[in-house]
């Protein structure tokens, strides 16, 4: 029969064999989660940079935007400004028409006049 110091001495060799063992497992383990770790870490040192050149790219267009606008106001402006310049120009035109009239009627009575004299 084994004595109860050899079987406890057995039983602490057993113990000590496994916590050594499961010791190594728990630091393959801790390393396999630090290089997990590390590979989402970097990651999210990725996404970090593709959300601020997102930021940066929605900055760009809003700015092209306002631009845009700008511009749009400006031809706004100009469509206005060349339809008030478009009514004077036809006022104008209507002016020098009746001037005109009024000039053949005075031209035709100065005719009048030098054909009666000449008669």
């Amino acid at each position: 029969m084994v004595s109860g110091t050899a079987y406890a001495a057995r039983n602490t060799s057993d113990l000590i064999e496994n916590s050594v063992t499961s010791s190594r497992s728990g630091t393959e383990i801790s390393e396999e989660v630090g290089t997990a770790l590390e590979g989402t870490m970097i990651g999210i040192g990725k996404t970090s940079d593709l959300v601020g050149e997102i930021s940066i790219a929605v900055d760009e267009q809003a700015q092209g935007v306002d631009q845009l606008n700008s511009a749009v106001g400006q031809m706004g402006q100009v469509t206005q400004s060349n339809a008030a310049n478009a009514e004077e120009t036809a006022s104008a035109s209507e002016e020098l028409n009746a001037q005109a009239k009024q000039l053949n009627v005075v031209v035709g009575q100065l005719t009048d006049l030098v054909e009666g004299g000449n008669s």
